[in-house]
């Protein structure tokens, strides 16, 4: 028997049943307030995403995000790059990101929270798209609550509209014009004074795609410049010209020719060969400089002259140059002055073209990359020598400074200097009134 002591009765009797069965009542009480806490979290916890799914036809490309509860959620494209994102309320993930297999339209996906109380998804494109459906679906056997987004390629999309007819009028209007009849009167008075004939509008004529033609440096047993981390020239300069191009061709206006898609080396001569076969309108020639000082870093972009703007490009055009060829002649049998005359012959007429194109360059550049202080240059570069296509070289950096050569091995930075070079582009062929209509 135990004694409670009451301050107010002086003391209370309890047996060891009682005290058990008021401990008894409390866990019960404490489980239930702890089953009720659980509950509610569990009510307001966030959905979760438990697969997703990708399905590759002909026509379309499905995309399934398969979560616990229902959403909802709104989906939108963007371009530079093409993506399509898919904005959610904050979900958790009960899956990792896995590598999707390349397919027509969606080269992989990535998700992450964008902001307090929202998650975004977002399908990395390989070429523009458009949204031709997104709902929702309900459970259905296995299958939670689903977010499906259906996506075209946009030229599928563009002539599917183009070849709908237009709407007709539900009023018909043969009845009103034949209820009041014109007058003959002023039927003789519109055959004696006739309208002029209207105009007929020429269909307009399709624009022809501007021919770019890029050339990676070096190549095959020449590897150009070597970076610390043993980086070599030749495949960084591949890379981001392949980048180039395919943000080139994105925006179907230019036709793109690459000196060389794999690892050889390929004569100066062929290389200018090659864009004049083609018909080239641009010639950008893509390489990585390396310097004996480490600290050096930063682009520039260089333009064809007799002479060198300093030293340091008067040394890299010794560097870069195999054979001494103008505009596909070669020079070693003639004299200087036969030189200089063809020189000034073939150039002229391209040289302010190609400082055009470099000072349009240098400044979208500039925005995206360090470039040196110095950012134009001149120099007698071989490769830049074809009398009738403007033609430039940039160098992107310099792979003998490490932080430069880290950066420059990133493909998002690849994406940048490409996006870059392809504005500059746009304006200089807006200068040159590429695209004006006849």
């Amino acid at each position: 028997m135990i004694c409670l002591n009451n301050p107010i009765s002086g003391g209370v009797m309890a047996t060891s049943h009682n005290i058990f069965s008021f401990r008894t009542l409390l866990a019960y009480l404490l489980f239930a307030m702890l089953l009720c806490g659980t509950q509610a979290r569990s009510a307001g916890a966030m959905p979760s995403v438990d697969s997703v799914r990708i399905g590759d036809y002909p026509q379309k490309t499905r995309f399934v995000l398969e979560l616990d509860k229902p959403v909802k959620f709104k989906a939108f494209t963007l371009s530079n790059p093409n993506r399509v994102v898919i904005e959610l309320p904050e979900v958790s993930w009960r899956i990792k990101p896995r590598d999707v297999r390349r397919g027509k339209r969606i080269k992989g996906y990535r998700f992450g929270r964008y902001r307090s109380g929202q998650t975004r998804v977002v399908l990395n494109l390989k070429s523009p798209v458009k949204i031709s459906k997104s709902f929702a679906l309900g459970p259905n056997g296995k299958r939670g609550h689903r977010v499906v987004l259906d996506i075209v390629s946009v030229q599928s999309v563009s002539a599917g509209k183009s070849s709908k007819p237009q709407a007709v009028t539900k009023k018909p209007v043969s009845k009103k014009l034949a209820a009041k009849p014109v007058p003959k009167a002023k039927v003789a008075k519109i055959f004696a004074k006739p309208k002029k004939p209207t105009k007929k509008i020429q269909p307009r004529r399709p624009k022809l795609p501007r021919v770019i033609v890029i050339d990676p440096g070096h190549g095959g047993a020449d590897p150009g410049a070597r970076g610390r981390r043993g980086t070599q020239e030749k495949w960084l300069v591949l890379e981001q010209s392949f980048e180039l191009k395919r943000q080139l061709l994105l925006t179907r206006r230019y036709r793109v020719i690459m000196t060389r898609e794999k690892d050889v080396y390929i004569r100066l001569r062929k290389r200018i060969a090659i864009a004049q076969k083609a018909g080239a309108d641009l010639f950008i020639s893509i390489h990585a400089d390396s310097i004996g000082n480490r600290h050096v870093r930063g682009g520039s972009v260089y333009t064809l002259s007799e002479r060198a703007s300093d030293k340091e490009a008067e040394a890299l055009a010794r560097r870069e140059n195999k054979s001494d060829i103008i505009g596909g002649v070669d020079l070693n049998d003639q004299s200087q002055t036969v030189a200089k005359i063809l020189i000034d012959l073939s150039q002229r007429l391209t040289k302010n073209n190609s400082v055009t194109l470099a000072k349009l360059l240098v400044g979208q550049l500039s925005k995206q990359t360090r470039m040196l202080r110095r950012k134009h240059r001149f120099a007698g570069f071989a490769v830049l020598k074809a009398p009738e296509i403007p033609s430039v070289l940039i160098e992107m950096g310099y792979l003998s400074n490490a932080k430069e050569e880290v950066l420059l091995r990133r493909s998002s930075h690849r994406r940048k200097i490409a996006g870059a070079i392809v504005r500059a582009i746009d304006r200089y062929f807006a200068r040159q009134q590429a695209y004006k209509q006849p």
